[in-house]
């Protein structure tokens, strides 16, 4: 007869209750590119900070490419908690809170660093506090860099050049009124549906960094690259708050500083394919070409009529400040 020893039992039980495996949360990640882009780099970077500094008690689980969806729909599933964080662009995060679209206003910063700093800066950060309201928690300002053009119709150089051309753009109302103002004929349109609309002649061209133009291999796809610079791009690093409220104060913590190597990972491998992406882009055949400071003061002059329409959304203190910023 085996004779069952309670005592025993129970602290085999309690141990078994106590494995890190049991006790292991799932982070669901969801991204819009490659596991070889910034944003994976980003991602992987944020998983190992926190993978080492909780033992293991967080299990991240990648899903670049848009495997969950596009970035609204990722947005909306970190808001009900089915997405646990992402790292999206700033196409669409105007949609939830609108002032992150103040940052899109075209030619608003002078460098990387100019941009940067902005965003690490009250400014930035008091944007970010905002998107709690919003149900959701926001940890950090990532990046993609400086917005170029790309298209199959011809080299541009002034805004007679962009005026009709059928452009991929992001669910975003400041890139939407920029492009209508300079003749252009923007066409939103989710990341996950771009290739092939380039390949069927559906859309023209799109704009995006240089980050995304060689990871994506947009050269495949696209015969003519403008080195515009026209808009900074961000991007964010978000988390639901349905796994935030379940955390413990250390655990938040270790996320914040995961999130914060993460973006600079991220702002790293910009600078890499700020140094390199041009003649990577030459290389595979891409006919490459640059805005001068005439180029893009004439463009600024265009872009006019945007400028006032944005001034009735945002406050043109803040405005002038990031201007002013050095």
């Amino acid at each position: 007869m085996i004779h069952y020893k309670p005592a025993i039992a129970g602290s085999v039980l309690a141990t078994v209750l106590a494995s890190p495996l049991l006790a292991q949360t799932e982070i669901k990640i969801g991204y819009a590119l490659a596991p070889d882009s910034h944003y994976g780099v980003a991602a992987e970077r944020w998983e190992e900070v926190v993978e080492e500094r909780t033992d293991g008690r967080y299990e991240f689980r990648h899903f670049p490419s848009s495997g969950l969806g596009g970035e609204r729909e990722v947005i909306e599933g970190v808001q009900l908690g089915t997405v646990e964080a992402t790292i999206v662009s700033s196409g669409t995060l105007a949609n939830f809170v609108e002032d992150t679209g103040i940052f899109d206003i075209p030619f608003l910063f002078r460098d990387l660093g100019h941009a940067r700093r902005v965003l690490d800066g009250p400014i930035g950060q008091d944007i970010l506090a905002k998107f709690e309201d919003a149900g959701l928690i926001a940890l950090a300002w990532g990046e993609q860099g400086f917005r170029h053009i790309t298209n199959n119709r011809n080299q541009i150089a002034s805004p007679d050049d962009i005026d009709g051309l059928r452009l991929r753009t992001m669910e975003n109302p400041i890139h939407l009124t920029a492009f209508e103002t300079l003749g252009a004929a923007p066409t939103p349109m989710a990341w996950p549906e771009v290739i092939g609309a380039l390949q069927q002649g559906t859309i023209d061209g799109q704009e995006n960094p240089l980050s995304v133009i060689v990871s994506a291999n947009l050269n495949d796809v696209q015969e003519y690259l403008t080195i515009s610079g026209h808009v900074y791009s961000p991007a964010m690093l978000l988390i639901s708050p349905v796994v935030w409220d379940s955390m413990s104060e250390e655990d938040r913590e270790v996320f914040r500083e995961g999130a914060t190597e993460a973006v600079a990972a991220m702002r790293g491998f910009v600078d890499d394919v700020e140094e390199s992406g041009l003649e990577t882009l030459r290389e595979r055949g891409m006919d490459v070409a640059e805005l001068s400071a005439e180029d893009r003061a004439a463009f600024q002059e265009a872009l006019e009529p945007a400028y006032e329409e944005y001034y009735e959304t945002y406050d043109r203190d803040v405005i002038e400040a990031i201007i002013a910023t050095e």
